[in-house]
């Protein structure tokens, strides 16, 4: 059972929603730059000595020759 914070969260998020029509865009740009930023970590990360096998592991990739472009 969810405590009352969720009901709480749920309740200020609608009410942003009803009083800014905007909430949209603004939402959208957000997800889109954690989206962006997870991408530049893998990038760099796969630059580094041992990167790509963890990224491997991260994601628990066992094909090694799948993902080309960022695993090589």
């Amino acid at each position: 059972m969810r405590d009352t914070t969720h009901d709480d969260f749920l309740v200020r998020w609608i009410t942003y929603m009803k009083t800014h029509p905007h909430w949209r865009e603004k939402h959208a740009a957000f997800i889109n730059a954690q989206y962006q930023q997870s991408r530049l970590v893998i990038q760099e990360l796969a630059k580094t000595p041992e990167g790509k096998a963890k990224i491997r592991a991260l994601y628990d990739i066992t094909n090694k020759t799948a993902y080309k472009k960022l695993l090589g």
